[in-house]
């Protein structure tokens, strides 16, 4: 959509300036949700009432993270009985993992690698997102 505008400024006594010259501005056609800022890859190794779940999480993005948080969402009745390399949280299926203290930076193209026990087949998780943004995943 495009959007021509003039400005026109109001001091505290209420004088009116000018208008300003028209400015043409061009919006886009909506909302863009940023992907492929992150990468995630997953693995499990199972046994006979669970498994063992690895995650690799890289930056594919310009910017560095100064603390970040993954979410994703296990499979119904999947749940994470233990975590390392960050803090895990679940509520129902959805899962939260923030970073931990000394893995809480992380620079473009750089990766951490989190893991997790849980119960269940090992069924690969979906909807992973970096600090709300979708990640693709493998």
């Amino acid at each position: 959509t495009t959007y021509s505008f003039t400005v026109r400024a109001r001091d505290a006594a209420g004088n009116v300036s000018p208008a300003s010259g028209a400015r043409t501005v061009t919006t886009s056609a909506g909302p863009v949700t940023p992907t492929g800022q992150c990468a995630v890859t997953f693995s499990a190794n199972g046994w006979s009432t669970g498994y063992t779940g690895t995650l690799k999480v890289t930056n594919t993005g310009s910017t560095t993270r100064n603390g970040w948080t993954l979410t994703f969402t296990l499979p119904a009745g999947q749940q994470v009985t233990n975590g390392w390399s960050g803090t895990f949280s679940q509520s129902g299926t959805a899962v939260t993992v923030a970073n931990a203290p000394w893995n809480a930076t992380l620079s473009p193209g750089a990766s951490v690698e989190l893991g997790f026990n849980a119960n269940g087949t090992g069924a690969a998780p979906t909807g992973f997102a970096l600090d709300g943004q979708p990640c693709t995943s493998a």
